[in-house]
């Protein structure tokens, strides 16, 4: 047998005992059980509220769960297939034990990959809100561009998408725009969009035909629910300003002829949350107060972690100066590159129309290697 093939495949056995080990596979496995055992029973779903959640639990847990149990598997029928190979020493054995631990060794890094989302916050929902930069006009287009991105990603991964809060572009696209997107680990995907990024191409509202260079502002917060840890004393006007508007869009039947839209300022960090897309102001209320707490929630998570404060100071300026995660060229060189991760990928016009995924792994690896 090729000592490369025997150092890879224990190589291969020594990751998946560390990465058991990181997600304390044993602790896991017996909360599958105790949540089975809870559903076995006959009054399991008198509560209606608490049964949801167990059973969000149970898919979150064997979402981790049954990709160690399948490599775990896959490497004890690799060690049977290496012994016969010992035996046999045929070229075609050989052959079918290299595509064997190939196959485990790419199950292991998207296995890897996702586990990395170890935050509570990861496996949940999350709300992205897009938001137009320097560039005028363009980049009110580019941010509608982002949005239908953003859109499409999710259609093509099963995401389902709810629109908080957009306000037009004068002339075209949009100026923001906040999304609900609801799906398993839809935060932990993609909270590494959260940051400033750049067009460049030949503007179409240009009639002299020239580059433009556009911006436009990510940034992805985790939806919490009820959980967060976070107080806000929501009585206090000297901590919370809530603003009454009326809601709408471009004019005519869309505008609404009641005030019901609701924007809230958090004074003391000066974070800002408005929505407007539900029918009541009792409504929307209630979500913009958990977009509040959950944008609070996200600040001081990163107060903990001094690269994603520097990461969120660095996007602050929506334009040239400020820091850009990726740049989006439509000419006259056709690529999109990401800075922190160094990928880039000659394919804009796809990665426009939601393929995103090698971004968004190669921005979890990067984060790790961190």
């Amino acid at each position: 047998m090729d000592s490369e093939i025997r150092t890879s495949a224990q190589s291969l056995t020594d990751r998946i005992v560390l990465l058991k080990d990181s997600l304390d596979y044993d602790v896991k496995l017996r909360r599958i059980r105790e949540i089975d055992e809870l559903m076995s029973r006959p009054n399991f779903w008198d509560h209606q509220e608490k049964a949801q959640t167990l059973i969000s639990e149970l898919r979150r847990l064997n979402s981790v769960m049954k990709p160690l149990q399948e490599l775990s598997s896959g490497t004890d029928d690799l060690g049977v297939l290496m012994e016969f190979a010992d035996e046999d020493g045929s070229p075609e054995t050989l052959a079918e034990v290299r595509t064997t631990l190939d196959g485990l060794l790419k199950k292991l890094d998207a296995t890897e990959l996702q586990t990395s989302m170890k935050n509570p916050e990861d496996a949940g929902n999350a709300y992205m809100t897009i938001q137009a930069g320097e560039g005028g006009t363009d980049s009110a287009d580019f941010a509608a561009m982002l949005m239908r991105m953003y859109l499409r990603w999710c259609e093509n991964n099963g995401y389902k998408v709810e629109e908080i809060d957009k306000s037009e572009g004068e002339e075209a696209g949009i100026r923001n725009v906040t999304l609900h997107i609801q799906g398993d680990y839809a935060f932990g995907y993609l909270k590494g969009e959260t940051g400033n990024h750049r067009l460049i191409r030949i503007s179409p509202f240009d009639s002299a035909g020239r580059r433009h260079t556009a911006f436009a502002a990510v940034d992805v917060t985790p939806d919490l629910g009820d959980a967060a840890d976070i107080e806000v004393d929501w009585e206090d006007n000297k901590v919370v300003r809530e603003d009454v508007f009326r809601a709408g869009g471009a004019g005519g039947q869309k505008v609404n002829k009641t005030s019901s839209a609701i924007r809230l300022t958090h004074l003391p960090s000066g974070v800002v949350v408005q929505c407007q897309n539900e029918r009541s102001q009792h409504q929307n209320r209630a979500l913009a107060r958990k977009m509040l707490v959950a944008k609070l929630y996200q600040i001081a998570q990163e107060k903990e972690e001094a690269s994603n404060a520097a990461r969120r100071g660095e996007k602050s300026k929506i334009g040239f100066g400020g820091q850009t995660i990726r740049h989006y060229v439509l000419q006259p060189q056709q690529f999109v590159k990401d800075d922190r991760s160094d990928l880039k990928q000659s394919n804009p016009l796809e990665v426009l129309d939601g393929a995103l995924d090698p971004f968004l792994e190669a921005y979890l690896r990067w984060s790790i290697a961190k």
